[in-house]
């Protein structure tokens, strides 16, 4: 395999395609030139490629990336999957105080596979992975299972699933539990709702594009199944903790100091658990990427990439 697309032609943009990974279709996004260093962003649980800003894409291309969005399984323009109860209090229950396994159509390495799959449909032999939280423990399982494929490591507001990390807020549990909206307003008002909870703090330049957001979220399909399958597979994964010792790709771990939905202490333990990680704690930072802290988390994720290509040369 041989790094870059099937299609040799250099372009600042793709627009979304879909590909065909582990046996499902990916739909995928490009950011930035062909020749440049690939880098995949994965998305956290029920979250569309969007989530990633065009502008965040293109900032990270913009210093030297080939930047590869994309729908995770069971979300936005990928494959949508079958099986899988709504997860209920009962199960989660059973999970936080007899640590009962929750049963799950597919699991996070299936996931892992899926970003495999795409790199293997898109020719890339190996790529800076950022995951931002589901995304980060699919970006710790591609390090594992694949580690040949990664060329760096960054994990975001994510933890490695050891069950003495503290729960999300009451108000976030809460909201994860809540029956899916019925119409496209409820959607809407829920989107706004939720992601000013995440935020944990005032910003009204991502507020401002919320509604905006939502409508291309809405318009390109939603699937609440999806999601509840998506949440089974974290919690039928288990902790990777044990096994995050034998991580080789050099690691950055970014999390926020006021995250109200992965505890702070996951990202500490996920930078304590991989050898040699570098940990960045964002002050008044919660469970997003607001606007105003772009600037210092797009300096990290490319100081970190570069520095791990320099040090492979």
């Amino acid at each position: 395999m041989q790094d870059g697309s099937l299609n040799s032609t250099s372009s600042a943009h793709q627009p979304p395609q879909l590909a065909r990974a582990n046996g499902i279709d990916i739909c995928y996004e490009i950011f930035g030139e062909a020749a440049a260093k690939p880098l995949l962003l994965i998305m956290g649980l029920g979250a569309q490629m969007v989530i990633w800003d065009d502008e965040f894409c293109q900032q990270l291309a913009a210093r030297g990336f080939r930047v590869i969005r994309f729908d995770n399984r069971d979300i936005g323009q990928s494959s949508a999957l079958q099986g899988g109860k709504r997860l209920t209090p009962f199960e989660l229950i059973k999970l936080r105080l007899f640590h009962i396994p929750v049963a799950a159509p597919y699991r996070l390495i299936d996931m892992a596979k899926d970003t495999v799959g795409l790199m293997d449909a898109l020719g890339i032999a190996s790529a800076h992975l950022v995951g931002a939280s589901m995304g980060g423990m699919i970006a710790q399982e591609v390090a594992l299972s694949f580690p040949q494929r990664v060329r760096s490591l960054t994990s975001i507001m994510s933890t490695t699933g050891n069950p003495r990390i503290p729960p999300p807020t009451r108000e976030m549990a809460a909201m994860l539990m809540a029956p899916p909206p019925r119409t496209k307003e409820e959607y809407l008002a829920r989107f706004a709702r939720t992601w000013k909870m995440l935020r944990a703090g005032s910003f009204p330049e991502d507020e401002a594009r919320d509604r905006a957001l939502a409508e291309r979220c809405f318009a390109r399909g939603l699937n609440a199944a999806g999601v509840g399958r998506q949440l089974r597979a974290i919690l039928a994964s288990g902790s990777r903790k044990a096994r995050l010792h034998a991580v080789t790709a050099p690691t950055l771990v970014i999390h926020g100091t006021k995250d109200p939905l992965v505890h702070p202490a996951g990202g500490k333990d996920t930078a304590a658990s991989i050898p040699n990680a570098r940990l960045l704690m964002i002050d008044g930072m919660g469970h997003a990427l607001p606007i105003r802290m772009w600037p210092k988390i797009i300096d990290a994720i490319a100081a970190h990439a570069h520095g791990a290509s320099a040090e492979a040369a």
